[in-house]
């Protein structure tokens, strides 16, 4: 609608003055022409919105004018309350700061918009640690926290795990730490080595987990980094995470499924690769029994055991020769298990 659309690029230009046309356009998901015309429909209104040629111009408002948050519609007042991960801001050591920022918020906003937005609250709740699993902060993460909130770049000592044969060992880095990121209970950090450390020009991306680093300090030269404003951490965080899962796929399991199997098999294996899989051409038509044969991508054979026993009699692997061995052996452990009697009936 065209009127929110006016009151948030209102707010864009409070926040951040001087944003030129072309900015707006962006943020608004419009056309240049069309922020153009709403930048007039806001000064006939009575806001003023003035528009400043030159390098340094763009629309700005005029000298102290705020745009109040009473004109919030309930619903976004409710969705503004639901932004916040408590224990996430605990974690970081924020908790304190965002409970006083609720408070302050609540006084600003209109009787009925501050029950609507307080509601929200006992309503909806996101857990964020995966099932089975002790949430713990790791010790450094507010320290690590303000760093990134600061743009300070930082030491760190990375317990690396074994990998690929090579055993595990620490390894110091010095990292311009761009952004935090809270995966399934697990914090990340995310940053650039600097150029200097490195023989690209523009530094190096990489991801850390958070409870691996075993010792934090200021870099020596202590200046803040210069923070590139093209950097989207969420975009970013997307597209390493999708190549990290593919990355991990470096074998390849036949198997032949049930129709139950087949329904289920998403649910123990890498759904995206079981979506590719079925839309391959290795994917065979069922045959009489209605069993259907796959070559799955798997992250090892190992892996592969774990997730496809969980199908039970609903998949019977075909190659590799060595985890359809395994599976034979397992197959003959339960049998002789389940056919002898139980020793103890209590």
């Amino acid at each position: 609608m065209r009127a929110a659309r006016l009151i948030r690029m209102a707010l864009l230009v409070q926040s951040s003055p001087g944003m030129t046309a072309d900015a707006l356009a962006r943020e608004l998901d419009v056309s240049r022409r069309t922020v153009i015309r709403d930048a007039q429909a806001l000064q006939e209104a009575g806001v003023p919105l003035r528009a400043e040629r030159g390098r340094a111009g763009g629309y700005r408002l005029a000298p102290g004018h705020r745009t109040r948050l009473t004109t919030l519609h309930p619903t976004e007042a409710e969705t503004l309350y639901l932004s916040g991960l408590p224990t996430a801001l605990r974690d970081l050591g924020l908790s304190d700061a965002a409970d006083t920022a609720r408070l302050k918020l609540s006084a600003t906003l209109l009787p009925s918009l501050r029950a609507a937005a307080e509601s929200s609250a006992r309503r909806f709740h996101l857990d964020a640690p995966a099932w089975f699993r002790e949430p713990s902060a790791p010790e450094l993460l507010p320290e690590l926290a303000r760093a990134v909130w600061s743009d300070r770049t930082v030491e760190l000592d990375y317990a690396r795990p074994a990998r690929d044969g090579a055993p595990p060992r620490t390894v110091t880095r010095l990292l311009e730490p761009y952004g935090l990121v809270l995966k399934a209970g697990v914090w990340y950090v995310v940053g650039r080595i600097p150029a200097e450390r490195t023989t690209g020009r523009d530094g190096v991306w990489r991801t850390y987990r958070v409870d691996r680093v075993t010792a934090l300090s200021p870099a020596p030269a202590g200046d803040p980094f210069v923070r590139d404003p093209s950097f989207d951490l969420a975009a970013h965080w997307q597209a390493q995470a999708a190549g990290f899962a593919r990355a991990l796929l470096r074998t390849t399991v036949t198997v032949r499924l049930t129709g139950r199997g087949l329904r289920r098999l998403p649910s123990v294996m890498d759904p995206a690769g079981v979506a590719e899989t079925l839309a391959s051409a290795t994917a065979t038509a069922p045959d009489a029994a209605g069993r259907v044969t796959l070559d799955l991508p798997a992250e090892s054979e190992e892996v592969a055991f774990g997730q496809l026993t969980a199908l039970g009699a609903d998949v019977e692997v075909l190659a590799p020769a060595g985890l359809r061995a395994r599976f034979r052996e397992h197959a003959r452990a339960l049998a002789a298990l389940y056919d002898a009697a139980p020793e103890d009936q209590r």
